[in-house]
């Protein structure tokens, strides 16, 4: 007689004794779960498991479904390993390179195709996955030596997965399979591919859409974010300057560590910003005759104040004046701040604001008045006036930073000609290979991780339980405004992960297994160790990553 074990399924809200060596899909099917497919994978004490993953010992559960953000995860990769199989089903030479995320999907380019990419061509390999779906084919994996998966890898052609082993020196390393098809996704896939119904497949500039279900109706597919043809050049632009530094992929990145070349790579990653920064200041002095306001804006960590800070540099050197303002001084007073629809105090949405007041202040300074601009006490909870007065004389240019500031509801007094958007955002091009993308939300979490430790005493605790609340009001408020960007600034830097471990790394092993934050810190810690560290030291004091770090010559 098998031995029996406790398992308490808190999204069932009921405690079962079933066989120990019971695999979580056999206890859906127990538990007489309706709709069990829209199950993805399941925490189990607090980290995340596949359907396969078989209990042994008691436990705590609780299931994921595509409305989780490690439910989309999941999700996503298997999606990507399903059309990664349908291609070479019809195309065995062609290659699928996964180029990066897109507000409803990712955008990916097929290589070496035997014909030229078409509609036609793309709806063949949609219905290709959609045969493949139908057939429920297992998704599995395999646990090899190392050594057996490098020359697998070479084998396939995917040397920069054989690379990536090498470099993080592991014994034994996991493989995943699909109908004879060999791969590696950095996370739990689902148990098959009748699993993913919902799904597109589009054509897309020189490549194609795959498209996620939507995160309102899960049953549909998503149409979000348009064509973010801004954000898109933005992608194709950095993805050439990686390819001519020749570190696409983390493995090469850390062969920059090995060979001890990593200060080159931080001189030349700066002067790539610096750069960008000073071309977007030529774009705002050749129209200053009718520019007057900058308003940059952009999502958590991705360095809005830094850039605002080498911004008003750039448009000092040619000989503007510029008055640097943050919206976080225009909070409402605590006691008129909107709550959520948990009671909780929303500052994500523009509502938090005090529209009015920036509103009539910023058409009182175009006009060429004199005005006292307020500071937010955030201990007290109210703006202040502490006599700092501002006043726009001939070469003045004001440059506003804050989250909300694309909002055209912020600036509706301002007429368009007189106003700059910029867009600012961490959109990460570096990848693990050429399946597995580095999350440009995820480069932004670890760069909030730090500083919400080094400036304002959070633990990671504190910052994980917040990350997922800040993300949607970021969905929802800011980034259906990055398209009307005037120019789009990205802040990633290519070595920045590499000196961000060492301080992120020990936050995160500090978060304990009995809170619901340790899931997301275990997938942090472990993305983490595909990276070498880098020494902050050989950073500058005025590039972004020192407002995360600390050592800046910026005052915040």
């Amino acid at each position: 007689m098998n031995e029996k074990i406790e398992i308490i399924c808190k999204t069932t809200n009921t405690t079962v004794h079933v066989d120990a060596g019971t695999s979580i899909n056999q206890l859906i099917e127990i538990l007489k779960i309706e709709n069990p497919k829209s199950i993805l994978g399941a925490y189990v004490n607090n980290k995340v498991q596949s359907l396969n993953y078989k209990l042994f010992l008691p436990r705590t559960l609780e299931f994921i479904d595509i409305n989780n953000v490690n439910g989309r995860r999941i999700y996503g990769l298997s999606l990507m390993f399903l059309l990664y199989k349908s291609l070479k089903d019809l195309y065995p030479d062609a290659e699928l390179v996964i180029r990066h995320s897109m507000l409803n999907g990712f955008y990916a380019e097929l290589d070496n195709l035997p014909v030229e990419i078409s509609e036609e061509v793309v709806k063949s390999i949609k219905a290709k996955m959609d045969e493949n779906v139908e057939k429920d084919l297992s998704f599995t994996k395999k646990i090899i030596p190392a050594e057996k998966a490098i020359e697998l890898y070479k084998e396939m052609n995917m040397p920069e997965k054989a690379e990536h082993i090498k470099t993080i020196n592991r014994l034994y390393t996991n493989v995943d399979y699909l109908d004879g098809y060999a791969n590696h996704f950095y996370y739990d896939l689902v148990p098959s591919t009748s699993y993913l119904k919902v799904f597109d497949l589009q054509s897309f500039e020189n490549g194609v859409l795959l498209v996620m279900p939507s995160k309102e109706d899960p049953s549909q597919i998503s149409n979000g974010g348009g064509r973010q043809t801004k954000i898109f050049s933005v992608f194709q632009e950095y993805q050439e300057w990686i390819n001519i530094l020749g570190t696409p992929y983390v493995s090469k990145l850390n062969k920059v560590v090995e060979n001890k070349e990593e200060i080159s790579l931080i001189q030349i990653s700066e002067a790539l910003h610096e750069k960008r920064y000073s071309n977007i200041a030529d774009k705002i002095f050749r129209k200053r005759d009718k520019i007057k306001i900058v308003l940059l804006a952009g999502p958590s960590s991705s360095g809005k104040t830094t850039s605002c800070r080498r911004l008003a540099t750039q448009l000092s050197v040619l000989g503007l004046s510029p008055i640097q303002i943050s919206l976080d001084d225009y909070f409402l007073d605590r006691e008129f701040t909107p709550r959520d629809e948990n009671g909780e105090y929303d500052f994500e949405t523009i509502n938090a604001l005090d529209i009015e007041l920036f509103d009539n202040q910023m058409s009182e300074l175009m006009s060429g008045k004199r005005v006292g601009i307020p500071r937010f006490n955030f201990i007290t909870g109210k703006k202040e006036y502490n006599g700092n007065y501002i006043q726009l004389k001939e070469n003045s240019i004001l440059i506003v930073e804050g989250i909300h500031a694309l909002n055209p509801k912020l600036s509706s007094n301002i007429a368009m000609e007189n106003k700059y958007h910029i867009f600012v955002s961490a959109l990460t091009q570096i990848a693990l290979d050429r399946h597995n993308l580095v999350s440009s939300s995820d480069n932004r979490l670890i760069r909030r991780l730090v500083r919400d430790y080094n400036y304002r005493g959070y633990s990671a605790i504190n910052t994980l339980s917040r990350w997922q609340s800040v993300r949607a009001g970021e969905e929802k408020h800011i980034f259906p405004f990055q398209e009307k960007a005037d120019s789009v600034f990205n802040s990633t830097l290519l070595y920045e992960f590499g000196v961000l471990k060492p301080y992120a790394e020990p936050l995160l092993s500090a978060v304990p297994q009995n809170v619901v934050e340790y899931a997301e810190a275990k997938r942090l810690l472990s993305f983490l160790s595909n990276f070498k560290p880098i020494k902050y030291e050989f950073i500058p004091p005025t590039s972004i990553i020192r407002e995360f770090l600390g050592g800046s010559s910026f005052e915040y």
